[in-house]
């Protein structure tokens, strides 16, 4: 569409006009440039029902700020770019690399291993402890989570905002998305219960007892926000934002080093020769790991973890680009339309880790990489998803070689309709390294 009707142009969706902003100038201007009057989230029906303004990323004005710049400094505080969370993820990791091992080279579908990896930090940071994987409550929130989101892409949602007053009485999908909705902050609640009960205000360990400990320091202030329903729809921001593009990335990674073998032994040749064997990896070794960091970083712009942003509401009315968009226009911001801006990268279609390499081979930032959003709403748990990828991906690689089932020429690179992209399923060999 960006084709044929430029960088800016209004898509409608029923009743509902979308300004879709398209190639890197266009959602820099708006979302870096204009920052303050791209903060709000739309109000639709389904939105509304669904989250009520309450979290983070569903919530506006004086809860989102507050509650945002809380979930920041609570992330710090749980040690991410520090060891105390790290150590977790390596822990993880183990587990994960011990999951694989047992397939012993046989095809396997890594999506569930990865899936419940990718959850349990998640668990980490909210609840300070981790879930066994065969563990039942565990697993019903993540089927509550992969059908909540699977719905968000679906004509049953398109339906509930056209028709909001007519599908609130009548059965479909969209009632078991409510469900599973209910489900997941059910789940959170209980855990805060929990919380209540053995409550050590003054040695906070993760997410909810820095939460508990902010609503008694709070209880006075008639400007707070902090209360339990806020808490519990943090903690669903947290999986739905923080888990699931997890898992896509990483799937998306196998997928394609098992497609691109040369590649995939390249980044393996540089683990060994830097790293050795017995090391344990940590987030720190990826300066050690510039041809790794490439590969990553392309991953994540080859294969976009969204079909693309999450909606903003314009706040003033601002000229962007020679357009007037006016107060209260919906805006959706195309960050994968950036990631293969042909005017920004040399060979946008094709999967290149050349992109983030210099002459010498040292790792370069871009700032078309936008994997992240951009502006005031950009993810808060970019550290965290970062951290995960890299351990995880680089303790599977040292220990593995990924590669196609015998009988399979190619797997499907085409991406699944869904709130978050993901690959069609797949098998994959994860075939033991002599020296792992």
């Amino acid at each position: 569409m960006a084709k044929q009707y430029g960088n800016i142009y209004t898509l409608w969706v029923g009743h509902l006009p979308f300004v879709v902003l398209s190639g890197f100038r266009a959602v820099e201007e708006a979302l870096v440039d204009h920052s303050e009057y791209f903060e709000d989230r739309p109000r639709t029906p389904f939105l509304m029902t669904v989250g009520k303004g309450k979290g983070i990323i569903l919530s506006n004005g004086h809860t989102w700020r507050q509650q945002r710049r809380f979930g920041i400094v609570t992330m710090r505080k749980l040690g991410l770019g520090r060891k105390g969370m790290e150590h977790q993820i390596e822990e993880e990791a183990h587990q994960l690399v011990e999951v694989f091992a047992r397939s012993k080279g046989q095809p396997l579908d890594p999506s569930m291993p990865i899936t419940n990896s990718a959850s349990n930090m998640i668990c980490a940071v909210a609840f300070g402890h981790l879930f066994a994987l065969e563990d039942k409550r565990f697993q019903k929130l993540i089927e509550a989570m992969n059908f909540l989101l699977k719905y968000l892409c679906s004509f049953a949602h398109f339906l509930y905002e056209m028709f909001p007053w007519l599908m609130k009485h009548v059965p479909g999908p969209h009632k078991k998305a409510l469900y599973c909705l209910k489900a997941m902050l059910s789940f959170a609640k209980e855990e805060i219960e929990k919380h209540k009960e053995n409550l050590s205000l003054h040695e906070p360990q993760d997410f909810i007892d820095f939460y508990l400990l902010q609503m008694e320091k709070s209880k006075n202030d008639p400007e707070s926000t902090y209360d339990e329903e806020n808490m519990a729809w943090c903690i669903f921001d947290f999986f739905v934002a923080g888990s699931d593009t997890t898992v896509s990335s990483l799937k998306w990674a196998l997928l394609l080093l098992a497609s691109h073998p040369d590649i995939q032994d390249k980044v393996h040749k540089e683990i060994e020769d830097a790293l050795g064997s017995s090391h344990t990896i940590c987030y720190q070794d990826k300066k050690k790991l510039p041809y790794t960091n490439a590969v990553i970083h392309e991953i994540q712009r080859f294969k976009y973890a969204l079909f693309f942003g999450i909606a903003r509401k314009c706040s003033k009315d601002v000229k962007l680009c020679g357009f007037l968009i006016p107060k209260g226009t919906y805006i959706i911001p195309d960050f994968r339309s950036v990631l293969v801006d042909p005017t920004r990268w040399e060979t946008p279609a094709v999967f290149n880790p050349n992109h983030f390499l210099n002459k010498d081979g040292q790792y370069v930032a871009r700032e078309e990489f936008l994997a992240f959003g951009a502006g005031s709403r950009m993810c808060l748990g970019m550290l965290l998803a970062n951290t995960e990828i890299f351990i995880f991906l680089t303790s599977l690689l040292r220990a593995f070689r990924f590669q196609l089932p015998e009988g399979v020429k190619e797997l499907n690179k085409e991406a699944l309709l869904g709130a978050t992209a993901h690959p069609h399923p797949y098998k994959l060999c994860a075939v033991p390294r002599c020296n792992a």
